[in-house]
């Protein structure tokens, strides 16, 4: 009999913790914004497997409050949304965007650009702190969007400089080691630009791909991700990234039409671990064939391997070889697998690539 009562309350502790995760969610929805083109029913079908999720690109607030309205009809359950002011240096501009369940995930406090002495973020980080209804305990979600830059010395300055943004979170922030660090970051985790970062955080996905090649099916580069603390109390049982095409039922010409170039990564997270130190899960994997990502050649640390680029105003295709490679702006540029992945879709080689 008390070997069954031993039994019953390790089985009935398990579903006490089990209730109390929170579903976390990062995903860049490329240039969200109220526009006829942007699939907002499948964007929240996606959204609705988490109870938070960071949003970047980001176009305005409207777009934010569209998609939260969009999430509170489809579940039934009432969701918010807070946004960033804009932020870039150029006329071209961004903001960050955070929404989740109400019954699940609160607003505590903290909303905060981060001020950038040294100015070198293009699109300074936003952050805030929330807490968890399911079990009173609070933790802080901070999104960034690096630049893409010209070349990979304009984003490994601003990877390298996230040591000193992961710092300022622990100040700004006191007594709460529960802190995050989500988005599009532009660079693969095996990049030596995350040496400095290294000693204080790790990624929580290590392998596959989150941006969606031209080939159904196919991702190409392991750009959006997780960061936690290495002596974190944040308990991580899940983490995928998730093939949202396929689960729509869209071909991903379709998906980068209406939805976004990226795939969203997911995790299932439980906190107020006491000081314990909790290991990452491995990743769980929705891509059906994930592709290795891009390997980092560690004698330069600026050369890494990356996908054939095409203007998608243009219908131009660049190899890495060619001069006008870095010169796709951010808004116009897709990624392929290989040439022949680009000439299907009608682009052309550059005329200046020999």
């Amino acid at each position: 009999m008390l070997r069954f009562f031993a039994s019953l309350l390790l089985v009935l502790s398990f579903l006490q913790n089990a209730s109390a995760d929170v579903n976390i969610g990062t995903w860049n929805l490329e240039h969200l914004s109220v526009r006829p083109n942007k699939d907002f029913q499948g964007i929240a079908k996606v959204a609705q497997k988490v109870d938070f999720l960071a949003v970047q690109e980001l176009m305005n607030e409207d777009a934010l409050q569209a998609l939260a309205k969009e999430l509170t009809r489809q579940t039934g359950k009432h969701w918010s949304s807070m946004a960033s002011h804009a932020v870039g240096r150029s006329s071209y501009k961004e903001m960050y965007g955070f929404v989740w369940r109400d019954d699940a995930v609160a607003y505590e406090d903290g909303a905060v650009t981060y001020l950038d002495r040294n100015d070198t973020f293009e699109r300074e980080p936003y952050s805030a702190r929330f807490k968890s209804l399911k079990d009173g305990t609070t933790f802080v979600v901070a999104t960034v969007h690096i630049l893409y830059g010209k070349s990979q010395a304009d984003r490994a300055s601003e990877i390298t400089a996230l040591s000193s943004y992961w710092a300022w979170l622990k100040e700004t922030y006191p007594g709460n080691n529960q802190i995050m660090l989500m988005g599009d970051f532009n660079t693969p985790p095996t990049s030596p630009a995350w040496d400095n970062l290294d000693a204080s955080a790790k990624p929580l996905v290590l392998t596959g791909a989150s941006t969606l090649s031209a080939t159904d099916g196919k991702f190409a580069n392991l750009y959006d991700n997780i960061f936690v603390s290495k002596n974190t109390a944040i308990g991580v049982s899940n983490v995928q990234v998730f093939d949202y095409p396929k689960y729509l039922g869209m071909t991903h010409a379709q998906a980068r039409d209406s939805v976004s170039d990226h795939a969203p990564v997911f995790i299932r997270a439980s906190f107020g671990a006491g000081s314990q130190t909790v290991a990452s899960a491995p990743v769980t994997s929705t891509l059906p064939n994930p592709m290795k990502p891009p390997a980092a050649n560690h004698d330069s640390g600026k050369n890494l391997t990356v996908a054939i680029r095409g203007n998608k105003k243009t219908m131009v295709y660049h190899r890495p070889d060619c001069p006008s490679y870095n010169a796709v702006s951010e808004k116009n540029r897709v990624e392929f697998d290989n040439a022949a992945a680009a000439e299907a879709e009608h682009y052309r080689l550059a005329g200046n690539c020999h």
